[in-house]
């Protein structure tokens, strides 16, 4: 394989890694601005179940570059 396309899909890769935790922050940054807006008095709830998929999020993009920094390196 040569280098150029090895870093080529380590470039996409990348580029796919960070690009779906970061729709994925953004859908709930959303969700929970709509959800605050109905109904304000519900904001514990809603603080935590968004911080739960923050996590889960955030999570599954960190899991992700370990793969791939031990793939390619």
């Amino acid at each position: 394989m040569s280098e150029a396309l090895k870093s080529f899909i380590i470039f996409l890769v990348l580029f796919v890694v960070i690009l779906g935790p970061s729709a994925v922050i953004a859908a709930i940054g959303y969700a929970s601005i709509k959800a605050l807006g109905r109904n304000p008095s519900a904001a514990p709830k809603i603080l935590t179940a968004m911080i739960v998929a923050l996590i889960f999020s955030e999570s599954i993009a960190v899991i992700a570059l370990l793969i791939l920094f031990q793939l390619f390196t």
